[in-house]
């Protein structure tokens, strides 16, 4: 189904979200009409986050607002869905697009398998009843299943559709660009080679997959690089859970802009907890690049101020591949928790690959390396 017939049948005006994959072609459509113009169009930080914009603009106009997002941001809509937007409480009626990552019988990563599974039943347990639109969903069965929905809507409550991959189409594509020349893989591979035997949590998306190819390319062992491939923007909570229980060696998390603005508050308990041993490097392309390169608000945000007013101990820009590694001797060698923001181009090679290994071998591979060094 072409994108524009899919706005068409849900006929609204305001939409916010988080970026995903499956929902690209929504992303560039709504990205093309409303240009800078957040009264109508709002990437959100998290999917809660859109729920509540979403929740204000329903509030001052009475009108249908739509939320996107990843199935695996139903999670962050739990809260703001059972305690502000249910029927028992305000009743705020709201149209969730959904990416169903993880379908079963589709082939996906593991990080998408289980809550593929789940989640139109965690759409019932909200009580959010849903439609999936799949490659064959025509315009006419989508109208048919947007006007069931206009009692639900009109009783205060929510409803979702359920995207299949491939399910909507566009001929619109993004191409995103910021001033940066440096790529993140080289940036990763400089990291690398400081770091040594440092204990690495990096972040979701391409630099977890970059990490893992770097690590083959080099000959090294996975072994100390926890790579969080789901649960996006928790990685600085891991290395944070890992950091105060090893106090004496240094623990890297490696980050993404996206990640980290999706839960900031994680960045108030690093410099609240003052692990000296905690070194956060955000790779920071202004872009959710993993699922199609859409802007992030890191562009409007200085996040070295706001580590520097979280407490963190020291904060390092850097932005040219040749300054690199003189600022990585420096803030390794720092009192922590310090932050390195490195600013990079957005793109990746057209080859990158997955790790070859399963969640549960790198689990183990990395606790022993833990309990083999402490």
């Amino acid at each position: 189904m072409q994108v524009e017939d899919f706005l068409r049948v849900l006929g609204a005006e305001f939409y916010t979200g988080v970026p995903d994959s499956l929902l690209k072609a929504l992303c560039n459509e709504l990205l093309q009409r409303y240009p800078h113009d957040p009264r109508h169009h709002i990437i959100a930080a998290n999917e809660g986050n859109a729920a509540a914009i979403a929740a204000g603009y329903h509030l001052a106009t009475g009108k249908v607002p739509v939320v996107y997002m990843q199935n695996s941001g139903e999670g962050n809509i739990v809260n703001p869905v059972a305690s502000l937007l249910h029927r028992d409480v305000y009743g705020i009626p709201m149209i969730f697009v959904v990416g169903w990552r993880g379908e079963p019988g589709v082939h996906d990563e593991p990080q998408h398998v289980f809550q593929g599974k789940i989640t139109r039943s965690l759409l019932d347990l909200l009580e959010i009843p849903s439609f999936v639109v799949t490659k064959d969903t025509t315009s006419e069965e989508l109208m048919e299943a947007r006007q069931n929905f206009d009692e639900t809507l009109q009783h205060g409550q929510q409803v979702a559709f359920v995207i299949e991959k491939g399910a909507l189409s566009s001929h619109l594509a993004t191409d995103w660009q910021n001033p940066y020349a440096m790529t993140r893989e080289q940036a990763l591979e400089a990291i690398l080679s400081h770091l040594g035997d440092t204990p690495i949590v990096s972040t979701t998306g391409k630099t977890s997959r970059e990490i893992f190819e770097l690590r083959e390319k080099r000959h090294e062992g996975h072994g100390y690089d926890f790579l969080t491939v789901g649960s996006m923007g928790h990685a600085s909570s891991i290395a944070l859970g890992i950091a105060m229980q090893q106090p004496d060696r240094q623990v890297c998390c490696i980050d993404g802009d996206g990640a980290v603005l999706m839960h900031m508050g994680a960045m108030a308990i690093i410099g609240q907890a003052q692990p000296k041993n905690f070194l956060h490097i955000l790779i920071d392309n202004e872009a959710h690049e993993s699922v199609g390169g859409f802007p992030t608000a890191a562009k409007s945000v200085d996040l070295l101020q706001v580590a520097k007013a979280c407490g963190y101990q020291e904060v390092r820009e850097v932005s040219k591949q040749e300054q690199l590694d003189e600022v990585l001797q420096d803030v390794t060698a720092a009192q922590g928790p310090v932050m390195l923001l490195v600013r990079c181009a957005i793109g990746s090679r057209p080859n990158l690959g997955r790790p070859t290994t399963t969640t549960q071998e790198n689990k183990c591979n990395f606790m022993k390396a833990m309990q083999g060094s402490h």
